[in-house]
């Protein structure tokens, strides 16, 4: 049985992966913070139904001993390196952090696998932000990076480091640059949660309106389930390369809105609150991948349309409020 590493396991896509490798028959362990173990209820919900078939490890993924000594336990087969400061912020506020989660981590855990598992295939997941100011639209695999945000900035550090283990030290590492992907098990600081949530409160009496900025604002939203898949698909290559996971199709927050509202039988007009203070800057050249790589290569296609994501994000938020009524 493999073994397979996954760090962020308590995330979307962490627990997403998780369900896709147990189904696979991989032994799965995952690195949660101490302070998620002390606030299961809130900190592992989106786990909370896998919590008896994999093994979890408390550790600080930006601490090396720390990651170390899990890495030396387990000694695993595969590794999915997901945790990260993943709400990308235009703001100085806590930039140090954003650096520390996002390159210190990953450096932790290169080398602890190049000493201790060698062998181990290792997925990075890299992001769109790291294109940041594109020149050209849709980007792929050799569109020139240009990052704006220092979130954007420490995923690009870090996916040059792990590109750099694998040309000089032979390890297996794989980048995913993913574009948005969304679900019911999305943050609730994200546009895209924050409107199935809101919807969902109004629906049901709880809310008022919903305050968003530029809702013009265009993104490459996909179903995240489908993007774990490409993950996988990734370390089962035969040569560790780098790939963007995308839909290629462009949806603005007002087409989100509308859809959102409409599943739940309103017209959005009446709720919305524009706020100057939500806008953010906007892209001369919009985020859209091209993922024919993934495609040709690992066969990977998009299994859910945008208007899909979207019902299952505001039915699920509608279902879990009223199971908490």
């Amino acid at each position: 049985m493999k073994k397979v590493l996954i760090t962020g396991i308590n995330g979307q896509d962490g627990s997403y992966l998780a369900e896709l490798l147990l189904s696979c028959g991989y032994e799965v362990h995952g690195i949660v913070r101490r302070e998620a173990i002390e606030d299961a209820a809130h900190r592992l919900s989106n786990i909370s139904h896998l919590c008896d078939k994999v093994k979890l490890h408390v550790g600080s993924v930006d601490n090396h001993l720390s990651i170390y000594k899990i890495v030396a336990n387990i000694q695993p087969d595969e590794c999915y390196h997901l945790a990260a400061s993943s709400f990308v912020s235009y703001t100085f506020d806590d930039e140090a952090s954003v650096v520390s989660n996002n390159f210190t981590a990953t450096h932790a855990l290169l080398a602890s696998i190049k000493e201790l598992a060698p062998n181990c295939r290792v997925y990075f997941a890299g992001s769109s932000e790291m294109f940041g100011d594109a020149r050209v639209t849709p980007q792929n695999e050799s569109t020139p990076f240009n990052p704006r945000s220092v979130y954007g900035i420490s995923k690009l550090a870090a996916f040059h480091l792990a590109r750099s283990y694998r040309e000089h030290h032979k390890l297996f590492v794989a980048a995913g640059i993913l574009y948005n992907h969304e679900s019911p098990r999305r943050g609730f600081q994200f546009v895209t949660r924050k409107i199935s949530a809101t919807v969902a409160k109004i629906h049901l009496g709880h809310a008022n309106y919903l305050e968003l900025g530029n809702i013009d604002a265009l993104r490459d939203w996909g179903y995240a389930p489908d993007y774990v898949v490409a993950m996988h698909a990734m370390l089962q290559q035969d040569i560790p390369e780098d790939f963007v996971v995308a839909t290629g199709a462009l949806h603005s927050v007002k087409e989100f809105l509308i859809k959102a509202f409409a599943v739940a039988g309103l017209d959005y007009k009446p709720y919305l609150r524009i706020k100057s203070e939500h806008f953010r800057q906007g892209e001369a050249v919009p985020l859209c991948g091209d993922a024919s790589k993934a495609r040709r290569l690992l066969g990977w296609r998009p299994t859910k349309t945008f208007e899909q994501v979207v019902e299952e994000m505001v039915l699920a938020d509608i279902e879990r409020l009223r199971g908490n009524q």
